[in-house]
């Protein structure tokens, strides 16, 4: 029995033996020589990358940002709790990404991609590096789709085309974030998917925008990335590179995608700060010398794919605060040379009650016509000429009195247009119905209503022709083109809406 048990035992080891697999890994170590401020200076790492994830020994990882002759800087992407001088670093020999898939429609997740709606975790499907080269020239379409706003007053003056960057620009509480939104929830049935940056926002402001999306089911094609005020600075600097990154995986399988940053001077400032932190040489205002750099290799990202490589695209709507209006500012200056043209927000014309407050002489479009369908092109023809000419008037005929009539039909046609371009928020308009305003303001069919009476009027006209003109409505939905047939019955049908 003793024997059969000494056999047992030995014919036990051989097969361990012959089953062990000796697993060999080498890991390359360094160690902390300095911690401050979410900085971590480390020894040891010699072969370390630029933008290279290294994990410390407490389970927080960081981005490698400062390659020096013995030591390397990392930014942390978490708490320093626990961690000294003398901890370990670990190599990981990856870039910094984020994890991607379908599941992140619908949710609200911090700049690492982790959910912080407390909705469950999220499947990955694929890893994306946050930093990524942008599609070249030879893969790219020019900019030819409209992606609508629903606001009139860009729709009709400075379109906007997929694969598009317009940069929204103004001062503090002037509207830039509520066009970003408008635009969102225009999207609806437009089959395009939104991402949301919010960059350096308190999270109360991003609870109430999360809020305003589900309140239009618009949280149904959005994905919401916050790195709130109270983030670290490290995490502010990687969230708009994370929600492109979420973009590019979308736009790779050929669906359209349009990604606000809310807004780019803050994640320039986080930038400022983890710079000076890293000891870099500060320049103009402060900013370290490749702020540039920061927001071109961003925004570049975003364009519309030829055919042959899948024929997605990424439509980006940057923000930028400005300070007492000052577009001559560094970042402003910087962001619109990258852009392909600029809404500018204006106080002035906010607080006298234009909403959206957008001056029409300093916004351009540089896609322009490109971007628009042709019955909107045709509608919006003369718009900003007219606009300029009562700008213009308006003030030459401040202190007059005695008017001719040609002077005196150019103001009240100015002051309808004016009228018909505010817009209450959450309230995007349709192409038709947008197409039908600027039709009858353009017939001059405005002129005999009163200005107190053009808000009900409006709304009466639209009803008017949704009950009694519905073929109106779909030809110009479904051909997109504005025939000099369809104007004279569109005009026809406001006639007989006036003369009820």
């Amino acid at each position: 029995m003793g024997k059969l048990n000494q056999s047992d035992i030995i014919s036990v080891l051989k097969s361990e033996i012959e089953d062990y697999d000796i697993k060999m890994s080498v890991k390359e170590t360094g160690t902390v020589i300095g911690l401050s401020d979410g900085i971590a200076a480390v020894y040891g790492l010699n072969k370390a990358m630029y933008g290279e994830l290294v994990e410390f020994e407490t389970g927080v990882r960081g981005i490698v940002q400062n390659l020096e002759t013995k030591t390397i800087g990392c930014v942390l992407l978490g708490s320093d709790y626990g961690l000294t001088e003398g901890s370990k670093v670990v190599r990981t020999k990856k870039r910094a990404g984020v994890p991607v898939s379908d599941q992140l429609i619908g949710r609200v997740v911090n700049a690492l991609g982790s959910p912080i709606d407390g909705k469950g975790p999220i499947d990955a499907a694929e890893f994306f590096p946050i930093e990524n080269e942008a599609a070249g020239v030879c893969s790219r379409k020019s900019v030819s789709v409209p992606l609508q706003t629903g606001i009139l007053a860009i729709d009709s003056m400075f379109p906007i085309g997929r694969g598009q960057r317009e940069l929204i620009i103004g001062d503090r509480q002037t509207g830039k974030t509520s066009i970003a939104i408008d635009t969102i929830i225009n999207q609806r049935g437009q089959d395009v998917i939104c991402i949301y940056v919010a960059i350096g926002q308190k999270a109360s402001t991003v609870a109430k925008m999360v809020n305003t999306l589900n309140k239009f089911n618009a949280m149904e094609y959005t994905i919401v990335l916050s790195a709130s005020a109270s983030d670290l600075a490290s995490l502010q600097y990687i969230a708009p590179y994370s929600g492109t990154a979420m973009a590019e995986y979308f736009m790779k399988q050929g669906k359209d995608v349009l990604i606000v940053y809310d807004d780019l001077s803050k994640h320039a400032v986080a930038y400022r700060t983890m710079s000076l932190l890293l000891e870099r040489p500060p320049g103009r205002e402060a900013y370290p010398g490749d702020v540039f750099y920061l927001h071109s290799r961003l925004l570049e990202r975003s364009c519309r794919l030829d055919e042959a490589h899948g024929g997605g695209s990424i439509t980006a709507l940057p923000i930028i605060e400005t300070l007492a209006g000052d577009v001559s500012a560094y970042i402003p200056t910087n962001v619109i040379s990258i852009t392909d043209g600029q809404i500018f927000l204006e106080s002035e014309l906010f607080f006298s009650g234009i909403r959206p407050a957008v001056n029409v002489g300093l916004s351009v479009s540089r896609v322009g016509g490109a971007a628009q369908t042709k019955a909107m092109k045709k509608a919006a023809g003369s718009l900003r000429i007219d606009l300029a000419q009562y700008r213009e008037m308006e003030i030459f005929t401040q202190f007059s009195s005695d008017l001719d009539k040609s002077t005196k039909d150019l103001l009240d046609h100015g002051s309808r247009l004016v009228e018909l371009l505010k817009q209450p928020l959450s309230k995007p308009l349709p192409l038709h119905e947008q197409v039908i305003l600027l039709c009858v303001a353009n017939n001059r069919l405005l002129m005999d209503v009163p200005m107190k009476e053009l808000k009900d009027f409006r709304l009466g006209l639209m009803d008017h022709f949704r009950t009694h003109c519905p073929a109106v409505i779909e030809e110009i939905d479904t051909k997109k083109v504005l025939t000099e047939e369809l104007i004279a019955q569109i005009v026809d049908a406001a006639k007989e809406f006036k003369n009820r």
